[in-house]
């Protein structure tokens, strides 16, 4: 067998193409940069700061134009608010980019954990971050110690500024000066002096939401009206919000006044949004402006709304959480009471051979039948409603004695708490002699060999102001309900002094505005409670 010699052939050089791999090996830079604020000056900073990168790539030959990524007026605490620098990360993912030039750390990220993991992710990929202020390239393998440190500096001097400026924002708060957003705020506009002024129009809309809500109507019923009759909301668009509502009828704007610090921000990282519920103090500014409903409008729809929302559930079985939604529809459905087993009535349609017929059953015998609530009767709607009527109307017959019988009623709900002698101003007088006893005491023990001689004096101090902040507790919390009562029953005392003395039409704002409570008796009986403790015992016409 003849051995075969190797051939060697020999490939000429072609030098064109070793021009074109060379002009495809320049190194494609980006460069990103950033300011926080949208005033002029730092404006002018962007615009140069562009300028000069723009220069500074295309006068080496060595690079290539990658793109130049601007976020313009932008927090630098996190990345998701910045969208050129997350475009600039994408080009990057797609191997678009080979170098990013930034002026400093702290135009890159504020956050110190987001540019360390930006920067690994980069490096993975083969990418190189140069900051110039520090002059750290970010392939080189010390840079990941220096850029911990230059970041955390960097994060440190976002959280101190972070803190002057809610320092300074919570200063003027103290002053009582307010800072508006009018953009949301629904019949008010920035006045000339700077307060809020009145939309005319608009205004008369909010005080149609307050009256409406305070007839009984829902968020929901008020919302339709507001659509039905073609209002615009606060952006000039035709759908209202259930929360746009709500925001009318709890914003204190509306009365006049301004609370400051409603909620804060966390932290200048997250900057998530929570509301103060104590965790800081508010500040009220009272009569800032001219408000459009009057105090004791705007605190008895607090208290209307209230008092909804702390209904209870007449249907543990459809409710396990013991709070059910408010039914504004029909009035009886949170008035009338099952004598029996006192759970709430709910109104029913039956339909029997194509003829409808209305009544009102115990919840308790509809969940459960005759488990709990053996003989409740069912009441058909219109007797119901007839006898109500009948009661109402006895005591219209005699409306000047049944005013007077409200103000005595007003008179005991103001009684003093049985056994109460000192008024808290009695009460902060004894508080500031036993802190004063107190520290005279502590004083004294501090300088005296034995100090357990102070032990029992001091320990009675202490029980007796514990016990004055209790009695301080209780009668402002009756002073509370006080107020509360007096608005009830000055409510009812104006609902019969302009209701007719015959009514002769079932009006559903008028029952709420009269009627307290109606308790089922029986099938022939009611008794029917008017606001004001009124009572009245009616017979029901019996059904055919």
């Amino acid at each position: 067998m003849t051995e075969t010699r190797p051939r060697v052939i020999t490939i000429p050089a072609k030098p064109e193409i070793a021009q074109q791999h060379a002009i495809q090996l320049q190194l494609r830079v980006a460069a990103y940069c950033r300011v926080s604020t949208d005033e002029e000056e730092q404006l002018t900073s962007y615009a140069a700061q562009q300028t000069y990168y723009t220069d500074k790539i295309m006068a080496n030959k060595n690079w290539t134009m990658a793109g130049i990524f601007a976020d313009e007026g932008i927090t630098g605490t996190s990345a998701r608010k910045r969208p050129e620098f997350l475009r600039m990360i994408r080009l990057c993912k797609q191997r678009k980019i080979d170098i990013i030039l930034t002026k400093s750390i702290s135009r890159f990220s504020r956050n110190t954990v987001d540019c360390l993991n930006y920067i690994r992710a980069l490096r993975e990929l083969g990418i190189a971050v140069i900051f110039e202020k520090e002059n750290i390239n970010t392939l080189e393998s010390d840079s990941e110690i220096l850029i911990t440190m230059l970041g955390a500096f960097a994060q440190a001097e976002s959280e101190i500024i972070s803190a002057n400026v809610r320092w300074g924002k919570r200063q003027a708060m103290r002053e009582g000066k307010a800072t508006i957003a009018y953009k949301k705020l629904y019949a008010y506009e920035k006045g000339e002096d700077g307060k809020p002024k009145i939309i005319p129009d608009q205004a008369q809309v909010v005080r149609s939401i307050y009256r409406q809500y305070l007839s009984g109507a829902s968020l929901r019923m008020i919302k339709d009206r507001l659509e039905a009759e073609h209002i615009p909301n606060v952006a000039e668009g035709p759908q209202w919000t259930l929360s746009a509502i709500r925001s009318i009828l709890t914003n204190e704007k509306y009365r006049g006044d301004v609370l400051l610090q409603k909620t804060f921000i966390s932290d200048c990282i997250s900057r998530k949004v929570i509301r103060n519920t104590g965790q800081l103090p508010m500040y009220l500014i009272e009569n800032h402006h001219e408000g459009i409903v009057d105090h004791k409008t705007f605190d008895a729809v607090q208290a209307e709304m209230a008092r909804r929302n702390a209904g209870k559930s007449p249907s543990k079985k459809y409710a396990p959480t013991g709070k059910s939604s408010y039914t504004s529809k029909y009035a009886l459905s949170e008035r009338l009471v099952c004598g029996e087993c006192g759970t709430l009535y709910r109104r029913c349609t039956w339909a029997k051979r194509g003829r409808k017929r209305v009544v009102w059953r115990c919840v308790s015998r509809l969940d459960y039948g005759t488990k709990y609530c053996h003989d409740s009767p069912t009441l058909d709607e219109e007797p119901l409603q007839r006898a109500i009527l009948a009661a109402i109307n006895s005591a219209m017959s005699r409306k000047s004695a049944l005013i007077q019988q409200i103000t005595s009623a007003m008179e005991l709900e103001l009684a003093p708490i049985p056994g109460e002698s000192m008024s808290l101003a009695d009460i902060e007088r004894r508080l500031e002699e036993l802190s004063s006893q107190t520290r005279s005491l502590v004083a004294k023990a501090a300088q005296a060999e034995d100090a357990s001689d102070y032990t029992a004096p001091l320990r009675a101090i202490m029980d007796e102001a514990a016990a004055l902040k209790e009695r301080r507790a209780v009668i402002e919390e009756q002073r509370k309900n006080n107020s509360q009562a007096i608005r009830r029953i000055e409510d009812a005392a104006d609902a019969l002094e302009q209701a007719s003395a015959h009514i002769t039409q079932w009006d559903e704002p008028l029952i709420r505005q009269l009627v307290d409570t109606v308790k089922v008796v029986s099938a022939d009986k009611i008794i029917v409670y008017l606001r004001g403790g009124i009572e009245i015992e009616q017979e029901l016409e019996k059904t055919r």
